[in-house]
């Protein structure tokens, strides 16, 4: 019988500049005087630890065990520094710290990968693993190990600018100076997913990333049907890409059955373990209109309608296919989805129902990524 391997992911963390304060003057901690931790980084640290990545410091140092960096003007300020984790239940796994000097471009030293030896050799799930780090060559680093990064910097600054002239966008994951978005991040995970779904009636490309990052596009063919899911990009503050090619030369059917099952399934994957999410939410007027959308993310599927239409068509989308729309999504996202709405403008009624399906899907993707539990008195969504 042959089993599956669990691999395991780890978190490559620089020191200097990362976890504790860089010295502009000579970029070494020398002394317990030059001990400084970045804000938040004790906190953040502590927030992560309980995830399932091992904690490995990986540095840089200088010259260490020679003339200008004696070991112990290191040691006694980098144990102070492991001690005062540790009292905050911050240990390392692992600590592989390279000591040459930049100028004899040694295999060891970072961006280099030759100390990484033990995390290479296929026991890791190193696409799922990350590198934190303050410079351009943490980025690099992550590129060279197969793993995704994240720049401790401002977006503007030298180090994020380096990373886009080194074309590394796709590498890095995140940037941030906020240890407590790191975190967030880390533990919430990217909240983004990709569907592509192509048949002999349509070819669907769907990406969304539910904390709002990023530019949206949407391009289905039906003008209406466009307006209404840019609704729920403006009011559930997500970005959502949508490119459509549909057979629109038979009728609209296709093209709103299959957007609505790509993006229920983009939504589901993208909620992830669904962790430290609200997973219920909305009613909402729309002028003489009133529209209620029930949410729950709980992982049964139930769709319920209550909405009367008394015009053929709205724009370029028949008011029949809007039930069926609603439907699919619900079964794709695995959701119970109750929509009601009255009003005598079948305009602003729809709308009213996309809008308050927006502020739905806003109130339940809602998360406190340190709390970290799952909302179930079951234990199990």
């Amino acid at each position: 019988m042959s089993t599956t391997q669990i691999l395991k992911k780890a978190l490559f963390i620089d020191r200097d500049g990362t976890i504790i304060v860089e010295p502009a003057s000579d970029c070494q901690i020398d002394s317990l005087e030059k001990l400084e931790f970045l804000p938040g980084a004790i906190s953040a640290l502590k927030a992560l630890r309980p995830l399932d990545f091992e904690f490995v410091m990986a540095t840089n140092q200088d010259g260490l065990g020679t003339a200008s960096f004696p070991e112990d003007t290191f040691w006694p300020a980098h144990n102070k520094m492991l001690k005062t984790l540790a009292g905050e239940g911050v240990e390392f796994d692992d600590q592989l710290i390279d000591r040459s000097f930049e100028h004899e471009n040694k295999p060891t030293r970072k961006p280099g990968t030759a100390m990484f030896g033990k995390y290479t050799g296929g026991d890791y799930d190193l696409a799922g693993s990350f590198v934190i780090g303050d410079r351009a060559t943490d980025v690099q680093l992550a590129k060279n190990l197969g793993a995704k990064a994240i720049l401790i910097a401002a977006a503007d600054s030298d180090a994020a600018k380096k990373v886009a002239a080194d074309g590394l966008q796709d590498v890095c994951a995140f940037i941030s100076q906020d240890w407590g978005e790191i975190a967030e991040f880390l533990r919430g995970g990217e909240r983004t997913a990709f569907i592509e779904r192509n048949t002999s009636e349509t070819k669907i490309k769907v990406f969304v990333d539910l904390d709002g990052r990023g530019e949206s596009h949407i391009a289905t063919g039906l003008n209406f049907l466009d307006h209404m899911l840019w609704q729920i990009v403006h009011h559930a503050g997500v970005a959502l890409q949508v490119d459509v090619k549909g057979d629109l030369e038979v009728d609209e059917h296709h093209t709103m059955e299959d957007v609505a099952i790509v993006l229920g399934e983009a939504v589901l994957k993208a909620l992830g373990s669904k962790r430290g999410m609200e997973r219920y939410g909305f009613a909402l007027p729309m002028d003489e209109s009133s529209a209620m959308v029930l949410l729950d993310f709980g992982g049964r599927i139930d769709f319920e309608w209550d909405v009367v239409f008394k015009r053929e068509m709205i724009g370029d989308v028949p008011t029949e296919m809007f039930k069926h729309f609603f439907k699919s999504f619900a079964e794709a996202a695995k959701c119970n989805l109750h929509i009601s709405a009255k009003g005598e403008n079948e305009h602003h009624k729809i709308e009213g129902i996309f809008k308050a399906l927006a502020r739905a899907l806003r109130a339940a993707i809602r998360r406190n990524v340190f709390s970290y539990d799952l909302p179930s008195s079951k234990g199990v969504l």
